[in-house]
């Protein structure tokens, strides 16, 4: 058994279920810890987070992921237990399987090769870990990155260990993300009987042509790199269970992953607009879980594209697609991010798993990376 499969079995059999750690980040620290990595533990609320470096100041070199995953799902439709590290066929199965519990190990092992065979090395290696990716992301690596910055400290490359494979390790990696705008929107109406419609205001139907039009609006053609800009429900609710009553409110939860041609407040006042113009009342709240962002051709693309093409033999496709990560929030810090990992087609899904071959080829690629720009 290899150290990344081993280390990948040791973490899936931690529940971290988002924003549990579950020791997994000490796991990880001791191992840093060992190579002569200065490691702190960084606490906000109830999330765990690692940030570690070893090396001279700069350039700054940084694996990223996290250690919280998802809730299983329905335990009968898993064919073993989702944390119970399980081979069967050359599949590693288990919940963080391939989000991103063999991502995570592939870096540390990765690292461990390198620091050793390169105790000088370039510059500096960090690891930033989170247990709130999953969850709400707001005390995780949105809150390491403030507090780095608050302290002067940047990073000039990251790799996210996110699954962007599609087909197979290594097709394709991401060198972006669209942003994300949720809105939590109440319709208001007058509650009535269904036989008095003119004694009443339904909300649901007030809103309907404005829904209408917001769902069928081309918002814009995107960009050379990034898909257009979508508007999509999530959640509508609205009635009081009782088939003879129109109901007085409606609530509903939307999301517009927008690409960069838009502004956060383009965004908001045309919805508004269209939401006056329909004569909807409603109340609006809105929420930004991430800008966009894009690292265009360069240096970390190109090291991690030639990493990849010495293991497969192949060019990695280079894609913005997908929904966001926590890469929006280690873009800021002046840093190029790449998203690095292995294949995606099972990943929240009952049944998680991951080809064992693709671990440790996960490994090799990032060993090629950290050779390519740290020695």
């Amino acid at each position: 058994m290899s150290q990344a499969l081993e280390l990948a079995e040791s973490l899936i059999t931690r529940r971290s279920v988002t924003p549990a750690d579950e020791g997994c980040q000490q796991l990880i620290g001791e191992r840093l810890a060992a190579l002569g990595f200065q490691v702190e533990a960084l606490r906000f609320g109830n999330v765990e987070n690692l940030w570690a470096r070893h090396g001279a100041p700069q350039p700054v070199f940084c694996f990223a992921g996290h250690t919280d995953v998802v809730p299983t799902g329905p335990l009968e439709e898993w064919r073993s237990d989702p944390f119970v590290p399980t081979i069967r066929e050359g599949l590693l199965y288990g919940r963080g399987a391939a989000d991103m519990k063999t991502g995570l190990a592939a870096m540390v092992t990765a690292t461990e090769e390198f620091v050793r065979s390169h105790p000088r090395h370039r510059g500096s290696i960090a690891f930033l870990i989170t247990s709130d990716e999953e969850g709400p992301s707001v005390d995780g690596t949105r809150r390491v990155a403030e507090t780095l910055a608050g302290r002067g400290e940047r990073i000039d490359w990251c790799v996210v260990g996110e699954p962007s494979s599609e087909a197979v390790i290594g097709d394709t990696i991401k060198v972006g993300r669209r942003g994300s705008l949720s809105g939590r929107l109440t319709v208001h109406g007058v509650q009535g009987h269904v036989a008095y419609p003119q004694l009443a205001e339904n909300p649901v139907h007030t809103l309907a042509p404005a829904l209408a039009e917001l769902t069928q609006r081309v918002w814009d053609e995107g960009t050379e790199h990034f898909q257009p800009t979508t508007f999509q429900v999530s959640n509508l609710n609205a009635g009081t269970g009782a088939p003879n009553v129109i109901p007085g409110e409606l609530k509903a939860r939307f999301n517009l992953r927008y690409s960069p041609v838009q502004t956060l407040e383009k965004l908001k006042s045309t919805v508004e607009a269209i939401l006056r113009g329909h004569g909807v009342r409603y109340t609006l709240e809105w929420y930004v879980s991430g800008e966009p962002f894009y690292t265009p051709p360069g240096v970390l693309s190109d090291a991690v594209g030639d990493a990849v093409e010495q293991v497969t033999g192949a060019r990695p496709r280079l894609s913005t697609g997908g929904g966001t990560s926590d890469g929006r929030f280690i873009a800021p810090l002046g840093a190029q991010v790449v998203e690095l990992g292995v294949v995606n087609s099972s990943i929240h899904k009952v049944n998680e798993h991951v080809r064992v071959a693709d671990i440790d080829a996960l490994e090799r690629m990032y060993l090629n990376v950290l050779r390519k720009l740290l020695t």
